[in-house]
C-alpha cells in the first residue's frame, strides 16, 4: 500500500484546498488541533510513527499577525517547536517535509521581487518566528525538506482579506483600504495545486516561492473585489473604496511594505506557471 500524505493545519483554507485537489487516489491523514497537538514533540512522533507518512505537509501555524505581538509564546510553539518537531519524527520515521512559509520574513524597503536566496529580516514576531520554523525544518531534514514561502493568501474557506472586503462592502457605505503596500493576492487553491505538484517531484528541496502571476496594493485588491462582487451579485451596491497610507492605519505588528515574490526558480523546477491574480479571484468568486 502506498505510504500517505499527511496534511497539518487541515481546517485552515490552504489545508481545505489541499484536501480538494489531491491527486486522485492519494491516500491523506489530515489532521487539525482536536486530532493531533503539533506543538506536542511526543504526539507528534507517535502519530507519525503510526501512520507512516511518505510526505508532510505542514500547512498549521499561527497567522494572528497582530496578536503574536502579545502572544509570543503561542506564536513561537506552533511556528516554531511543532515545526522542528515534524522535522524530528519525519527524520526519524523516514518522511520528506513540505513546510509553507510567508512573505513576512523579509523586511525593509525591496523594489525588485524576493528571491529565496534573498536574506531574510523578519520586523514581527510572525515573521520571525516563521523564519525560525523554516530554519530548522531544513537544517534538520537538509534535502529532505521543502520550503514554501506565499503570501496574500485567500479562499473561499476560512478567514480572509476578500470575504472581509465582501462583508465590509454590504455593511458600510464606505472602506477604507491601505495604498502602500504591495504584493501579490494568491488563490489558496493555486498554492494546493503547486504543493501537489512539489509532493510528486520528490528532488525537490530547499526554498522555493509561490503566488499567483502580477502585483497588486491592498486598494487595488478591494477595488477588484467590489467589481467582481458587483458582477456576480455577491454585492448589491457599489461603495466609494478610499486608497490610505499605512500610517494612517497604525498596527501592532509591522507589514511589508513590498512583498511580491520571485516565483523563476518555482517555475524551472516544477514545470508550472502562475495565472493571473485577478483571474484567480473570479474563478474563487464564481
Amino acid at each position: 500500500m502506498t505510504r500517505p500524505v499527511m496534511i497539518t493545519g487541515a481546517a485552515g483554507q490552504l489545508g481545505f484546498e489541499l484536501q480538494r485537489t489531491a491527486p486522485e487516489g492519494t491516500p491523506l491523514i489530515a489532521v487539525d488541533i482536536e486530532r493531533l497537538d503539533i506543538t506536542s514533540a511526543a504526539a507528534v512522533d507517535a502519530f507519525i510513527a503510526e501512520h507512516q507518512p511518505a510526505v508532510i505537509v505542514n500547512g498549521a501555524a499561527y497567522t494572528a499577525v497582530d496578536k503574536a505581538e502579545e502572544e509570543q509564546a503561542i506564536a513561537e510553539a506552533v511556528n516554531v517547536t511543532a515545526a522542528r518537531s515534524l522535522s524530528e519524527a519525519a527524520a526519524r520515521h523516514g518522511a520528506r517535509l513540505i513546510q509553507v512559509s510567508t512573505d513576512f520574513v523579509f523586511g525593509g524597503a525591496s523594489i525588485l521581487p524576493w528571491t529565496p536566496r534573498d536574506v531574510t529580516a523578519p520586523e514581527s514576531v510572525y515573521g520571525r518566528t516563521k523564519r525560525d520554523g523554516e530554519q530548522a525544518v531544513l537544517s534538520i531534514l537538509g534535502n529532505n525538506a521543502l520550503v514554501v514561502r506565499t503570501a496574500w493568501l485567500y479562499s473561499a474557506h476560512g478567514g480572509n482579506f476578500v470575504k472581509t472586503m465582501l462583508r465590509l462592502m454590504n455593511e458600510r457605505d464606505e472602506v477604507r483600504v491601505i495604498a502602500d503596500q504591495i504584493g501579490t493576492p494568491t488563490w489558496a487553491n493555486s498554492l494546493a495545486r503547486t504543493i501537489w505538484m512539489a509532493v510528486a517531484h520528490e528532488d525537490v528541496s530547499g526554498v522555493l516561492h509561490w503566488t499567483d502571476a502580477g502585483v497588486a496594493s491592498w486598494y487595488d485588491f478591494a477595488v477588484a473585489i467590489q467589481e467582481e462582487g458587483l458582477a456576480r451579485g455577491l454585492l448589491t451596491r457599489a461603495v466609494p473604496v478610499h486608497a490610505i497610507s499605512t500610517a494612517a492605519y497604525p498596527t501592532r505588528a509591522k507589514r511589508p511594505s513590498f512583498s511580491v515574490l520571485d516565483k523563476g526558480d518555482t517555475v524551472s523546477a516544477l514545470g508550472v506557471t502562475p495565472s493571473y491574480w485577478r483571474g484567480n479571484l473570479r474563478l474563487m468568486l464564481d
